[in-house]
């Protein structure tokens, strides 16, 4: 059973912007971009800082959208 997603609405999605990557906000920061500094030990303020365009919820949207996107993903295991 599919769980129904949260409104993230500061996730956009433009095959126009970024290659279809989910962005914030439109802009040309991708949550991988983020995702990726959090899981190199940044903090969400190193994020901000390098980002100052960003808001705190932005950062927050991203994480909660990767946490969506894997929680219905399926992996099987070879026998």
């Amino acid at each position: 059973m599919k769980r129904k997603m949260e409104k993230l609405e500061r996730i956009t999605v433009n095959p126009d912007v970024c290659l279809g990557q989910p962005t914030i906000r439109g802009m040309r920061i991708t949550v991988s971009v983020i995702l990726k500094m959090l899981a190199s030990s940044k903090s969400i303020q190193d994020v901000l800082e390098a980002y100052p365009e960003l808001e705190a919820e932005d950062v927050q949207q991203a994480i909660k959208y990767a946490a969506w996107i894997v929680s219905d993903q399926i992996h099987m295991v070879p026998a």
